[in-house]
């Protein structure tokens, strides 16, 4: 029909090969009409970067002998090599929506000579909110093509988005819509919630699975469950929407070489990652979404070989697993594992290890793991030995000058002890200061006349007055009084008879 150039809507379980049945075709017609000049032909769109890588990788290796270029648009890279590529011309382009409109902004892209629309996993892109980009692409695009709608599920917006393009479509089911492939082996494990970590662990031990690939509801969760996985000594890696595109690309790439035992992921790499031979998926949480549990399924079991799809399901998920069976009509083995049954005894060996991640999920984002010191904390400790260190310091030249302080009280207290006995000397002694031939002061030897510290200038004979003093402390204290009034009116007396005689 592909080749008949009808509108074809197809519905097949995942792992069937949908891929080759649109790819094929669709290089045989270009094959048949080559082109007079280099220009987009065909344009597949798809909701995630793995799928369009891997579909791109597809038509390399299905073309390789044809003269058709094809290159991928999508995402999480550097836009330029992306433009390089466009304006060299190819046949083929395979991009996300998101980026491919960022280049029809730029007019980077010419889609107007698409002749061939291919819509790989139509629902998810629906589910991840991609309609409007969608309508816009459709936009940008000629009215006269031929359109193909691939999905493993439909539901009726997707039927709708399909009738309002979609020009008198030929429908093709491989098999009835939302069934799982009957290759895989599908199995319920009861299990508390605060055990599925643990027992996931032991499904992995015990049976020594090389390769499992785990699906979380967030990307929380998977970021939390790989790195509990890897302190259980098993290799793991999480993808998921907010890791970078070199990052997602590593994880996938150690995963298929079997350096990585096990993969968690979101639902971003349930839709047509094809990784061969896949023996396990488990549903560490199931899907809110049941059409989802079909994509996660079909990981395994492809192309004709089996596989075990387990489900770890806790009470509060028996909601989601009723929708899951509804939709694909099949009740699902229960099995319980023993020692892991509900409500069952938690070994001392696990309660540590549950108390552990108890308390991680109750610890604030901001809050400092135990035995971490935050960095805010350790610079205050340092400015606070710094502090301690300058406080010791100031105390210690306190201290000093607290003992200067007293010495020169004590200095000076002497020295105004001094004074005053010397002034009580002098008037005990009624003494006059010595002068020399001019009436002048005389000045003492030792100084030469300057002035000693206390402003005063020392008087000669200061020897004498010491010795006076002492003989006259021993008076009492009237003797120096009546002493000191003789003194002074006898230098009265002198001075005025002195006067009398010289005139």
């Amino acid at each position: 029909m592909v080749l008949q150039g009808r509108d074809v809507i197809v519905g097949a379980q995942t792992g069937t090969g949908k891929t080759a049945s649109f790819a094929l075709p669709v290089m045989q017609l270009l094959a048949a009409k080559p082109a007079a000049r280099k220009k987009i032909r065909v344009l597949v769109l798809t909701p995630t970067r793995e799928l369009a890588a891997q579909v791109e990788e597809s038509f390399r290796v299905y073309g390789r002998h044809l003269p058709l270029s094809s290159t991928v648009v999508f995402g999480g890279v550097g836009i330029n090599p992306q433009v390089q590529a466009l304006r060299r011309g190819v046949d083929i382009v395979v991009a996300t929506p998101g980026r491919l409109l960022d280049h029809v902004r730029s007019r980077t892209v010419d889609l107007s000579g698409v002749e061939i629309l291919v819509l790989d996993e139509a629902d998810r892109m629906l589910d991840m909110g991609f309609i409007h980009d969608i309508r816009k692409v459709l936009a940008a695009l000629p009215r006269e093509r031929q359109n193909l709608f691939f999905s493993a599920t439909f539901s009726k917006e997707i039927r709708q988005l399909a009738d309002s393009f979609l020009k008198n479509p030929a429908a093709v089911a491989v098999a009835r819509e939302n069934a799982t492939a009957e290759l895989i082996r599908q199995r319920i494990h009861p299990v508390d919630k605060a055990r599925k970590r643990a027992l996931l662990s032991h499904l992995i031990g015990a049976g020594d699975w090389r390769q499992v690939l785990v699906f979380t509801r967030t990307k929380h969760g998977a970021n939390r469950l790989a790195e509990q996985l890897e302190r259980d000594g098993i290799t793991a890696s999480a993808i998921h929407g907010n890791k970078s595109q070199g990052a997602r690309t590593r994880a996938l790439a150690g995963f298929k070489s079997g350096e990585v035992r096990a993969l968690v992921a979101t639902d971003i790499a349930a839709r047509g990652l094809d990784i061969e031979q896949l023996p396990h998926v488990v549903n560490y949480e199931l899907p809110n979404v049941p059409e989802d549990y079909v994509h996660r399924i079909g990981r395994t079991g492809r192309a004709g070989s089996s596989g075990v799809a387990l489900s770890l399901v806790c009470s509060e998920e028996h909601e989601f697993l009723r929708d899951i069976e509804r939709l694909t009509g099949n009740r699902i083995e229960r099995v319980a594992v023993a020692g892991f049954e509900p409500g069952s005894a938690v070994p001392a060996s696990e309660c540590s290890a549950t108390d552990g991640e108890a308390a991680e999920r109750r610890r604030p984002a901001h809050a400092p793991r135990r035995g971490d010191t935050p960095r805010g904390a350790q610079g205050q400790g340092r400015q606070t030995q710094r502090g301690s260190g300058q406080d010791a310091q100031r105390q210690g030249e306190s201290g000093r000058g607290s003992a200067a302080g007293r010495g020169m009280a004590r200095e000076a207290a002497g020295d105004g002890e001094q004074t005053r006995r010397r002034r009580s000397r002098r008037g005990k002694s009624g003494a006059q200061p010595a002068t020399g031939a001019r009436g002048e002061r005389a000045p003492h030897a030792g100084n030469g006349g300057r002035r000693n510290p206390g402003g005063r200038r020392a008087v000669e004979g200061r020897g004498d007055d010491q010795r006076r003093g002492d003989a006259a402390s021993a008076q009492p204290a009237s003797k120096p009084m009546a002493g000191s009034l003789q003194s002074a009116m006898r230098a009265v007396a002198s001075l005025f008879g002195g006067g009398n005689r010289g005139r």
